[in-house]
């Protein structure tokens, strides 16, 4: 006979005769004894407690009833305690935080007599058993991504806001520049290859106007090399100033200065007008400057004939200026560094871009050309008033820096006075009879003294203190030229005709051949033919 919970076992005849019992039950089954003390009711108990059954702490009396309805008791452990309540101390805690770890879920779980208490990390509140932030997570998550799209569309109308300020400011410019002009000029007029660049696309060719790519600087400005798009260098000039009326007439003189063609000035690409002061393209000439030529510390040698040529070509370019284009330009800055050199040392002058276009009457004389230290016009600074005359002055201190090498003013404060300045000593030189002394070592060649005095005799003549005492640079640049002539053919071959232009009369020598000492002496001659042409 076996005594068993009823509820737990299944009778199956396999039982009796094989271990299929025991395979299914291991041989145990749970038995429940239903018992209770009688014949007393818990109230009636708790009154004699020597006889009271339920004498452990944290335990209480349960009121039963048999199937005889005989009143009775039984004890059991309180709730949060487990164990045996009819002995002493039998019911002990139960530790419900050890028993299951996630009864508190994420929060914090901490075990009490008879119970456990569950809290949440700072921040967080215990809500529907669960610890929550204190403010929901969905709408904290909805206001951060609303305020960030605030801000990113504030930031982006800011954004359209200035780029719209800046688009009308460059309009602004480019009107004031005289742009509208300018085009309406260029589409009426055909073949012109002058171009308007906008200001990104020369950030761009200039690595945003990097040092590195420096060129030079001066007075008017700074140059940068550039580099376009198909691979065209060029140098681009960010002018510092301009007065109200140059801008009004901006736009008008590009266009003239474009139409520019010579062999010897470097060419005007283009501009950019949408800038507070204009930007001028121009094309880039290798070979430096020919400051750079005299006074850089190369050691290369320099010969009369290549200073003579370089002289020439800078002549003739500036008499170009002056008197073959078609509205006659006014340089205004010629120097050494001003004349750029290509890869064959010819000469290019540049930065004609500063200059500006002859006044067709006295009241536009008044100018803002500053030129430069040692090559500037003393009547120009007397009188304020920009003439061609002005740029025959600082062609002559050029003459003297290819025929001594020194640099046009010397800022030593123990220098003479008569030595600060070159065209100053080169004077004092000539009526001391002293131009020997402050010759370039390297031209001083007796085949060639002759030459060198008759340029010496035109650098004088373009120094002369009055400008209407100066020769024109057209004269100027005939003498250079017939100068290098003789140079590059000793012995000349002369017809009547010219003969007659050196002299002013008939001559003898008419077909004879002329030694270079014959020649400077006819030309000597012929000097007043040449002060008379200013």
């Amino acid at each position: 006979m076996v005594l068993m919970e009823e509820a737990a076992f299944n009778f199956r005849t396999s039982y009796v005769k094989s271990t299929v019992f025991y395979d299914a039950y291991n041989g145990i089954l749970p038995l429940v004894l239903n018992w209770q003390a009688r014949p007393w009711t818990c109230d009636v108990a708790q009154k004699n407690m020597s006889s009271y059954a339920c004498v452990s702490n944290h335990s209480v009396c349960v009121n039963v009833t048999s199937t005889t309805d005989e009143p009775g008791y039984r004890c059991k452990c309180s709730d949060g305690y487990e164990g045996n309540p009819y002995i002493t101390d039998g019911c002990q805690d139960i530790d419900e935080c050890l028993k299951n770890s996630t009864l508190c879920g994420y929060g914090i779980c901490e075990n009490m007599a008879g119970n456990y208490t569950c809290s949440c990390p700072r921040g967080k509140d215990w809500t529907n058993g669960i610890c929550q932030s204190r403010f929901p997570v969905i709408p904290v998550v909805g206001t951060t991504g609303g305020l960030v799209v605030l801000v990113i569309a504030l930031a982006c109308a800011c954004m359209i806001q200035e780029r719209r300020k800046l688009q009308k400011m460059k309009r602004d410019y480019f009107r004031q520049h005289g742009g509208l002009i300018l085009f309406d000029e260029m589409r009426s007029k055909q073949g012109i290859t002058f171009k308007i660049f906008m200001e990104e696309e020369l950030k761009q060719a200039t690595n945003r106007f990097s040092e590195q790519q420096v060129l030079g600087q001066g007075g008017y400005g700074t140059v940068y090399k550039g580099i376009l798009e198909g691979g065209v260098e060029v140098a681009v000039k960010r002018c510092k100033t301009a007065n109200e009326q140059q801008k009004k007439e901006f736009g008008k003189e590009m266009l003239i200065l474009s139409e520019v063609n010579h062999k010897n000035i470097v060419k005007l690409l283009g501009c950019c007008l949408e800038v507070e002061v204009p930007m001028l393209v121009y094309e880039f000439v290798p070979n430096g400057t020919l400051f750079q030529l005299i006074h850089g510390n190369h050691g290369l040698r320099i010969s009369l004939a290549t200073r003579l040529g370089i002289a020439h070509e800078s002549a003739d370019a500036l008499s170009y200026l002056h008197s073959s284009a078609s509205t006659p330009i006014l340089h205004g800055d010629i120097k050494s560094s001003n004349i750029l050199l290509d890869r064959d040392n010819k000469a290019k002058v540049a930065d004609f871009g500063a200059s500006i276009l002859a006044p067709t009457d006295k009241s536009q004389f008044i100018t803002l050309v500053h030129g430069t230290c040692g090559y500037l016009d003393p009547e120009y600074m007397q009188t304020n008033l920009l003439t061609d005359k002005n740029d025959v002055y600082s062609f002559g201190v050029v003459l003297l820096e290819l025929l001594t090498a020194k640099l046009p003013f010397n800022f030593d404060p123990d220098v003479p006075a008569h030595e600060k300045s070159l065209s100053m000593m080169f004077t004092y030189a000539m009526k001391e009879n002293k131009l020997d002394q402050i010759l370039d070592a390297e031209i001083k060649d007796g085949d060639n003294i002759e030459i060198i005095e008759e340029i010496a005799e035109l650098a004088m003549r373009c120094l002369e203190m009055c400008g209407h005492n100066r020769p024109s640079m057209k004269k100027v640049a005939e003498k250079l030229d017939s100068l290098r002539k003789v140079m590059q053919h000793p012995s000349v071959q002369r017809n009547p005709e010219e003969m007659e232009c050196l002299l002013g009369e008939p001559s003898s020598m008419a077909s004879s051949t002329v030694t270079s000492a014959e020649y400077f002496s006819i030309e000597k001659k012929a000097v007043n033919g040449l002060q008379s042409g200013r």
